[in-house]
């Protein structure tokens, strides 16, 4: 459809031109005027503001310019019957949506791509969006862009495992993509093609089948999650450690506010920190926080690590606390 309306456009401003062209030259051949005068003769004909004449017309001029105003009327008429079809379809309107929406996306550094905004997309979409996270979502479905322009969310709609739509979504300069579409066949394209087009963003993929997981790695993803894996898990573990698992819940994250775990990358923490011990850093008297876990420059976590672990570059604490103590430990460092 919005093909089709750009089309009659084009062919309602090909015709004006055409319609000038034949003016401009008929006037040239059959009085001899210079290109303005003709040009001038050709725009009040075909405006039909009525200015005088250049020169009184003689019979060849006069039958020329009437069948140029009757054939400017006619062009005239299709051009605005296509531009208020346009209009009032809502495609102008949905063309300088897009285009506010893409200089909003060429403007981000670092941000997340979610692709599909089904019952997974949605917990990772909300869960970023307490976190103040930028985030683009990729989508399909009418109705789901219809909530997320409601809801104020930057999107793209299309087709999440073409380069285009990826390219749009700004994936050149995103620091994460998280796929979650029902398919894993098209978390697979999505997975390999947003590794070609951006090596060091971090890829999160969602996957039905145990099949799927190994693949996916092989593609280039960081990690693959399995919901339904894990939602069987989390229920056997309600039976098995009821309050424990009660209690591992309540540290979840949910929000920038009320937080009980954080994440410290020893690279943003001050100079003078760098390479020294956990001890040296003396997060608990600074701020109450507890140091639970190191993860190494090789990925490798060490949990409840000594106080004399050695904080390297490339390296990330995780950090316990209570939400006033983690928000403490935000505004120290």
């Amino acid at each position: 459809m919005k093909n089709l309306f750009k089309s009659k456009l084009r062919k309602a401003a090909v015709l004006l031109f055409v319609i000038l062209t034949i003016g401009v030259s008929g006037y040239m051949l059959l009085s001899g005027d210079s290109f303005i005068n003709s040009l001038y003769m050709t725009v009040i004909t075909m405006s039909t503001v009525g200015f005088s004449e250049v020169h009184p017309l003689n019979p060849a001029e006069k039958v020329f310019t009437i069948f140029l105003i009757l054939t400017s009327i006619t062009v005239f008429g299709y051009a605005l019957s296509s531009f208020t079809e346009y209009i009032v379809s809502g495609q102008l309107f949905q063309q300088l949506k897009l285009k506010k929406v893409q200089k909003k996306i060429e403007k981000l550094e670092g941000h997340t791509i979610v692709c599909g905004y089904g019952r997974n997309g949605k917990q990772a979409m909300l869960k970023l969006k307490n976190y103040n996270q930028q985030v683009v979502v990729i989508e399909r479905d009418k109705d789901n862009i219809s909530t997320l322009d409601t809801e104020g969310i930057i999107n793209v709609e299309g087709d999440a495992t073409i380069d285009e739509t990826l390219i749009k979504a700004g994936i050149e300069k995103a620091s994460n993509l998280i796929t979650a579409l029902p398919s894993d066949a098209d978390n697979l394209f999505v997975v390999l093609t947003a590794k070609q087009l951006n090596k060091n963003c971090r890829i999160i993929s969602r996957a039905s089948s145990d099949s799927s997981f190994g693949k996916l790695k092989i593609a280039g993803a960081d990690n693959v999650i399995m919901p339904d894996k894990l939602g069987g898990a989390h229920m056997a573990s309600l039976v098995v450690t009821p309050d424990l698992l009660e209690f591992v819940d309540r540290l979840a994250f949910e929000g920038e506010s009320i937080a009980n775990l954080e994440e410290v990358a020893i690279n943003d923490l001050p100079v003078k920190y760098i390479n020294k011990t956990i001890l040296d850093l003396d997060l608990r008297r600074q701020t109450g926080c507890t140091v639970i876990g190191l993860k190494t420059s090789l990925g490798d976590y060490i949990i409840n690590p000594e106080s004399t672990a050695i904080m390297e570059k490339n390296t990330s604490l995780i950090v316990l606390g209570r939400p006033e103590q983690i928000l403490k430990l935000r505004k120290l460092f």
